[in-house]
Formats: structure tokens, sequence, C-alpha cells
């Protein structure tokens, strides 16, 4: 996957986050579910994007850098 693709998959899904946040009279179940998935999903795409990044800084293949699990992405921020 390349950073532009990357970079397409966030907008998609910020822009459906955006979309849950602003809804008016609150969220079902289902759709707090969603957004907690696509939280996740946001910090495993920023992850993985920052992963490439720092590989083609340091010369290495961007390619390698793969998609981490949620549990490890998400360990980050404690």
């Amino acid at each position: 996957m390349e950073n532009e693709e990357i970079l397409d998959d966030i907008g998609a899904l910020v822009e459906e986050e955006r979309a849950l946040r602003t809804r008016a009279g609150g969220l079902l179940p289902e759709e707090l579910a969603r957004l907690a998935d696509l939280e996740v999903r946001l910090d495993q795409c920023w992850d993985l994007l920052r992963q490439r990044r720092a590989k083609s800084e340091f010369g290495e293949d961007p390619d390698t850098a793969a998609l981490r699990p949620a549990a490890e992405v998400e360990s980050y921020r404690n």
C-alpha cells in the first residue's frame, strides 16, 4: 500500500468519524461501536504511514512496513 492510498483511507475514515460525531440526538449502540472501530483503524493507518515515512527517511524499503495489530497500536497511548 502506497502512502497516498493510506492517506486516502485516513480521509475516508475521518469523514465517517466526523459524520458520526456530529449526529444530533446521540448515537445508537452500533454507531458507538463503529466510532470506536474507526478510532482504532485511524490509529493503525497513522502508525503505518509513520513507519513507511521513517523507513524511507533512513533508506529502507517502505513496503516492508506492516499494519500492526490493534492491541499493539492502542497500547502506545498508555
